[in-house]
């Protein structure tokens, strides 16, 4: 359904983390303790070179994520934050310096039929092509 994996991200950041419309809500911790990580989270994923990327369960979990048309309807606003909980499960340590979760394209919000507002959305959106247009012709305000 989705074609950008880091557009959905924002959708599953509003409906799970924010209103909490999906439960249970996916904690990376978890998953990884119950891989066998023990201890610090820092150390195993340093060890492992893994600080800087969307680890691969988050990615799993979130790529079959089922959202319904019922719950994409309720999406009126999404905020493009580098400090969004869902960024922090896909990536706990990832410092918000890079492009890793940057939007590249916007057919997604095709999805979105109610999606009025953009919070924050002039730097994680506008890397997609044709962004600014594209929001407007679809009356979608960035603030």
């Amino acid at each position: 359904m989705f074609r950008d994996f880091n557009f959905k991200l924002l959708v599953i950041d509003k409906l799970m983390y924010q209103d909490k419309l999906i439960q249970p809500r996916f904690r990376i911790a978890d998953m990884l303790h119950a891989k066998g990580a023990t201890g610090d989270l820092w150390k195993y994923l340093r060890e492992q070179d893994l600080l800087y990327t969307v680890l691969e369960e988050a990615r799993q979990c979130f790529t079959d994520l089922e959202i319904t048309p019922d719950q994409l309807a309720t999406v009126e606003e999404l905020t493009t934050d580098g400090g969004l909980e869902i960024y922090h499960q896909c990536s706990p340590f990832w410092d918000g310096e890079d492009d890793l979760f940057d939007v590249t394209s916007l057919d997604d919000f095709a999805l979105l039929p109610n999606l009025r507002v953009i919070y924050g959305g002039d730097e994680a959106m506008m890397a997609a092509p044709g962004a600014e247009d594209i929001l407007k012709a679809r009356g979608i305000a960035v603030e």
